[in-house]
């Protein structure tokens, strides 16, 4: 008899699970992130001010994804209606040293990063005496460790508190499923504890499908996707060279390997959105000799919250829609409405690779690269696809 195949466990993701995750641009005060957020967002919310907690509120922007895929698709069926991807980005308020504890706007600060999906963290790599620094002086590493610290001390409150919750339930005693499943869940919260005092962020962490879902129903700051915007000036974005990037990435490769490091000029970045048109603005970039960093920003944060898109291209509309990696067809139906998920059929799908080079649906038909896929079939990035479903019940 030939022996059982095994199951491969399916890898739970840490995070919330769903398509419309928030992205927070966190960092110390005056570092350069709302100035960042209006170049994201090209909204303007007047000049942030020239002090610590200038943004008090976070403020909420949805951010269209560049894509290529998209506007190729948009241009072989012209279509009536045409909605890209996006991104919601918030911009929170500068966190100071001390703010587990409460102080400046520490509290606030905190659960506003408790209620996004990813960090965007903004570092200060300029010099400029008319913006002053809240640590007096320009240290990115420093800066750096500040923040992660921050973030630990209250995600071990978080999970002390958390383990108090538990250990309410385990202390009652006897062998009932409950009690036994909380005092596993317990040395969970203890080990995520001892990770966290030892100096880590649990986002780096190699954890048990089990442990994950216990990480995620925490709560957790630290177990967030971060992405590391380095802040430095036109001059030095230009020429590629600054003083600090190399102890920045050596303090990354020890406390967040393998997380992104994206270079950028804000104030380049700033100046790029006064222009009238994107003709003026590629001219301005072609003249100095660098490009705005802003795409790869946007879609690396997509990549790091384990986003993908799929696509419904037509006459009427061509649409890029957003999931998880790892959804199945049904469900990815049921982000266009659930009742094509309720009522699911099959899928019919073409490749965006296949259909470029064809040309349109009758070649593709032709070429027999049409596929016609059920509800086991996990859906693909860059899928083009038609759903078929039946009546919906009344």
């Amino acid at each position: 008899m030939p022996p059982k195949k095994a199951v491969k466990e399916e890898k739970i993701l840490l995070g919330r699970p769903g398509n419309n995750l928030k992205s927070g641009i966190v960092g110390l005060a005056n570092v350069g992130k709302s100035t960042f957020f209006q170049a994201i967002t090209k909204s303007q919310l007047g000049t942030p001010a020239n002090y610590p907690f200038a943004t008090i509120d976070p403020e909420e922007a949805r951010v269209i994804v560049p894509s290529p895929r998209f506007e190729w698709l948009c241009d072989a069926y012209k279509p009536v209606s045409k909605v890209p991807a996006n991104i919601t980005v918030f911009d929170i308020a500068g966190l100071t040293k001390g703010a587990s504890t409460g102080a400046g706007l520490g509290n606030a600060f905190l659960s506003h990063i408790r209620a996004v999906d990813a960090i965007y963290q903004v570092v200060r790599c300029f010099d400029d005496a008319e913006i002053i620094h809240v640590e007096g002086d320009v240290n990115p590493v420093r800066d750096l460790q500040i923040i992660l610290d921050e973030l630990r001390m209250k995600d071990i409150e978080f999970a002390k508190k958390y383990y108090e919750g538990v250990e309410k339930i385990a202390k009652r005693g006897g062998q009932s499923l409950e009690v036994k499943a909380k005092k596993e869940e317990m040395a969970i919260v203890e080990k995520v504890i001892k990770y966290l005092e030892d100096g880590k962020r649990v986002a780096k962490g190699d954890w048990s499908s089990k442990e994950v879902e216990v990480i995620n129903a925490m709560l957790l700051l630290t177990a967030k996707p971060a992405i590391y915007l380095i802040n430095l000036s036109e001059r030095d974005y230009i020429r590629k060279k600054n003083k600090n990037l190399l102890a920045i990435k050596e303090w990354i490769d020890v406390n967040s390997p393998g997380d992104t490091i994206i270079p950028l000029s804000v104030s380049f970045e700033e100046r790029l959105t006064q222009f009238e048109n994107q003709e003026e603005i590629d001219e301005e970039c072609k003249r100095v000799g660098a490009q705005s960093a802003l795409p790869k920003i946007i879609t690396t944060m997509r990549s790091a919250l384990n986003l993908i898109s799929f696509f419904t291209s037509g006459p009427d509309e061509v649409r890029e829609w957003t999931i998880r990696k790892g959804t199945k067809a049904p469900q990815a139906a049921g982000v266009i409405h659930t009742d094509l998920m309720n009522t699911f059929i099959l899928a019919q799908v073409t490749k965006y690779e296949d259909l470029k080079e064809l040309g349109d649906d009758n070649a593709v038909k032709s070429a027999g690269k049409l596929m016609q896929k059920g509800k086991e079939y996990v859906v693909e990035d860059g899928d083009v696809i038609y759903f078929r479903a039946g009546a919906g019940k009344n």
